[in-house]
């Protein structure tokens, strides 16, 4: 199957693009390192507990410009309510200016698509695009790069507060069936500023395709960006998302993961903590079903002193669907003063569910403060019984424990329209489950 891509990468390549002349060797080395990497598989550590064989023995083509019948009515659902946000949307890996919203942005921030951008701030394109992720290790990475042809770019110019979140939608239709979408995301706040930004990754209807995104993160010196990820795809889809973020000096970097759709998903974060007294916050929650497989990676790099980080995931999961969480947290020598805290939780609502924990800790300096701790269990009995004592009905029951369980981390969105819409859509995943069903009425 790498043969098909590389034979569709020379195929795009001799149609040509507006793309600045920079950009096209670094698509050919990026296309050389897939080739020389493969797909993983489960030999390599971190793809153990994955398989990606329905991707790398799919038939899957790259079409950076396919067609979409997409409209504002569909996307509705999508907008937690607030369609007065600024968004820019994707249909199937393609810029679709007739469903964004831009206007309104103030001054010294700009949310445009790559090629508006590559005429509007080539600077910061040239100097921020494909320099923050890892080309050499990733092989997913490295895919997504050869084929990069658009993108959404977000820059807010120092000193600059965005009041109002940026919202990327990428939308998947029907059309998308057999296709791998190759999405991409750039996002730059300089100096001392302060962005939000929603990044829903959603599909009208059930094609099986394959989602394989990446993000780049800078967050300057002194500056917030607030990410949600909000992962809600077909049933059939298969999803890999990477996201990879430098920061400054007393920056702070705040990621929230929900993922409720797809077959096989897997979530990639990493931060480097590049500037002294930089600060990262790594929040996440699945809500898996039937034979999904979800799977979070983290990877927190301490490379300076003064910094600390923090890590909530959780993960219910019911039928035979299996979890994955193995969350990194590397502290180099200089990194004095450390103060890192890891902790992930599964909530196992069947018999047949599987959750595989591996927290890791790797320490290269003496004066640090660093914890991480791991559990898989099931709704708490003696918890289920005071409920019921209470003449609270056993369904109720259920629902109120297992969605207090997911509560810890969703009350922490500091978004109030982005919270409410997340804990609507996971009372209803509870309420709608064939197996929580069946397990609620035994």
């Amino acid at each position: 199957m790498i043969r098909a891509y590389e034979e569709q990468f020379v195929e795009l390549a001799a149609e040509g693009d507006d793309a600045p002349a920079w950009l096209a060797p670094i698509r050919r080395a990026a296309m050389e390192r897939f080739k020389a990497l493969g797909f993983p598989t489960t030999r390599d550590e971190d793809w153990h507990y994955t398989s990606v064989a329905p991707i790398s023995e799919g038939d899957f083509a790259v079409r950076p410009r396919i067609g979409g019948a997409v409209g504002p009515a569909d996307l509705s659902p999508f907008l937690f309510d607030r369609g007065d946000w600024p968004a820019i949307v994707f249909v199937n890996g393609t810029f679709a200016p007739e469903l964004s919203s831009l206007g309104g942005l103030p001054a010294g921030v700009r949310v445009v698509d790559l090629a508006r951008a590559w005429r509007e701030m080539p600077d910061v394109v040239e100097a921020h695009l494909t320099r923050v992720v890892d080309l050499e290790r990733v092989a997913f990475t490295a895919l997504n790069t050869a084929f990069l042809r658009d993108a959404a770019v977000i820059h807010v110019g120092s000193e600059m507060v965005a009041d109002a979140p940026v919202h990327i939608v990428h939308v998947a239709d029907a059309n998308a069936a057999k296709t791998m979408l190759v999405p991409r995301t750039l996002i730059v706040a300089e100096r001392h500023a302060r962005l939000t930004v929603v990044e829903s990754f959603v599909a009208i209807g059930e094609a099986r395709y394959c989602t394989n995104a990446v993000t780049e993160v800078v967050v300057g010196d002194g500056a917030t960006i607030n990410h949600y990820k909000i992962q809600r795809e077909s049933p059939r889809a298969l999803h890999v998302g990477t996201t990879q973020a430098r920061q400054g000096r007393d920056s702070h970097y705040v990621s929230f993961s929900f993922s409720t759709g797809g077959a096989l998903t897997r979530t990639n974060i990493h931060t480097e903590l590049a500037g002294e007294g930089a600060g990262a916050t790594l929040n996440g929650l699945f809500i898996v079903d039937g034979d999904q497989h979800v799977d979070h990676q983290t990877l927190i790099d301490h490379a300076q002193p003064n910094c600390f980080s923090r890590e909530l995931y959780k993960g219910i999961l019911d039928g035979a669907s299996r979890g994955v969480f193995n969350g990194k947290v590397y502290v180099h020598p200089v990194a004095q003063k450390t103060d890192g805290k890891q902790e992930n939780h599964a909530l196992l609502l069947s018999e047949k569910a599987r959750m595989d924990s591996k927290p890791q800790l790797e320490i290269f300096a003496d004066d640090v403060k660093c914890t991480h701790g791991a559990t898989v269990g099931r709704i708490d009995e003696t918890a289920l019984f005071y409920m019921l004592s209470r003449g609270i009905d056993r369904r109720s029951a259920r629902e109120l424990l297992t969605y207090a369980f997911a509560a810890e981390v969703i009350e922490q969105l500091e978004l109030p329209p982005v919270r409410d819409g997340l804990e609507a859509l996971t009372l209803r995943r509870f309420r709608t489950s064939p197996e929580t069903e069946a397990a609620l009425s035994a």
